[in-house]
């Protein structure tokens, strides 16, 4: 089997779904793509055997056949290559793969594609459609509050809640949460699911930010993502999410409202001097003034703030993770935020003062107890 490919394409196609290749994996095979040929088309398909992540593109071919190619040697003798046609010669019978450049010739041993995982079908799968730029907008503003706790899998991963004219995406690993509604999105029925991790965050590099139109489908076990010339499966969690609801304050009768971009500088400065296991930052409330401090005793450091605010409520101190808050600053678009308080031992709500017509935001943190 023979075939003619451009090596930056190629290498192209290949870095958007290498991320989902683990270099300490227990089966060799998965060290690999699995390369198929139909006439002109050339699909490669890489997978961990939770997610598994497919390209095609087109090629110069005339016959029709498949090979396993080691994925590191393949892509880093690509990187190393100057924009040229590559000739893959393929002996389908031991799997020798044979790589022509300009100037050079590459050898390498494939393995037998017959011993590669076989993908799980979209039987009985229910689908809908989103635009491309929604779903990254909802992956980069909820993956950064997902939990890295094994022991909680229900949390380590995004919640989908998806109703007939509107899509939730909900995150939290018990310090915060993170809560974003679309209302662009029809989906077909009201219904449920969690969507780990790993498979988000490769998504984010294999889908474009545009108004492209992205096909979306799940089924009880799997949920599958197509784009064009790439698509997406992984295996959903098997767990229950925790009842998000009943968490998020009904009443937080305070309201501060700040700059976004100078909070954000004041968090990351003073945030220097805090204690480094818990990042604790104090926000002393008194009027139109916010004053930030951070301490670690055991160093004696210190560092204090102040800033101006607009404030409506009773003077308070309340500390937070600066981390966190830094974190979600950097989730919220637009010129200034919104923090709703209650009482010092009480979750703060954080919002973005401006917001698209088709969209939502809502953050939740926990505050941490003051070491006075």
């Amino acid at each position: 089997m023979k075939f003619i490919v451009s090596s930056s394409t190629l290498l192209k196609q290949l870095q958007q779904i290498s991320g989902v290749i683990n270099s300490n994996t227990v089966l060799p095979i998965l060290e690999d793509f699995l390369f198929q040929i139909d006439k002109n088309e050339l699909t490669v398909v890489a997978t961990d055997l939770e997610t598994v992540m497919k390209v095609k593109l087109e090629v110069e071919a005339k016959e029709t056949g498949r090979i396993c190619i080691p994925a590191k040697i393949l892509m880093d003798s690509l990187k190393n290559l100057p924009d040229q046609p590559l000739t893959f010669n393929i002996d389908l019978n031991s799997f020798a793969v044979e790589i022509t450049s300009d100037n050079g010739k590459y050898k390498v041993m494939g393995e037998n594609p017959e011993n590669f995982p076989k993908e799980p079908a979209a039987e009985d799968a229910t689908n809908f459609t989103m635009i491309s730029s929604a779903l990254l907008t909802a992956i980069n503003k909820t993956l950064f509050a997902v939990s890295n706790d094994d022991l909680r899998p229900q949390m380590t991963g995004v919640f989908f809640e998806l109703h007939p004219d509107s899509i939730t995406f909900v995150a939290t690993d018990a310090h915060r949460l993170v809560k974003y509604i679309r209302t662009d999105v029809k989906c077909p029925q009201t219904d449920s699911f969690i969507v780990p991790k790993k498979p988000l965050n490769l998504l984010k590099s294999a889908i474009p930010d545009n108004d492209s139109e992205i096909r979306i489908a799940y089924s009880n076990n799997h949920f599958f993502v197509s784009h064009q010339n790439a698509q997406m499966i992984c295996r959903l969690i098997d767990a229950r999410f925790p009842d998000y609801k009943v968490v998020i304050p009904k009443d937080n009768p305070y309201r501060l409202t700040l700059v976004k971009s100078d909070f954000q500088n004041a968090l990351k400065r003073v945030s220097v001097f805090a204690n480094k296991s818990t990042n604790q930052v104090a926000l002393s409330i008194s009027g139109a003034e916010l004053q930030l401090s951070a301490q670690d005793v055991d160093f004696s450091f210190e560092g204090n703030e102040r800033m101006s605010c607009q404030y409506s409520g009773e003077d308070m101190q309340i500390a937070f993770n600066a981390k966190f808050l830094i974190e979600m600053l950097h989730a919220a678009e637009g010129d200034e935020i919104t923090i709703d308080l209650s009482a010092p031992t009480k979750a703060g709500i954080l919002r973005p003062v401006e917001k698209a017509e088709e969209e939502d935001l809502l953050m939740l943190v926990m505050p941490l107890l003051m070491n006075n």
